[in-house]
């Protein structure tokens, strides 16, 4: 499992702000920053184990949240 080479910014703010929205513009931006597939899917899988908060402290957690 490989991460980004850089913790990427995500502009969530001003933006479809649904749970798979979110969940999509992040798991973009980890692949444009290099981080492979699998590293991609463990973020979704944490992401959907809980809440719309767990959803945002998870982003968080992978990039830099805006």
């Amino acid at each position: 499992m490989k991460g980004p080479d850089k913790k990427p910014t995500v502009q969530v703010k001003g933006y479809d702000g649904t749970h798979y929205g979110i969940m999509e513009r992040v798991r973009r931006a980890l692949r444009g920053a290099g981080a492979d597939v699998e590293y991609c899917n463990h973020y979704l899988q944490e992401s959907m184990r809980g809440d719309y908060d767990n959803l945002l402290i998870t982003a968080k957690k992978y990039v830099e949240v805006q």
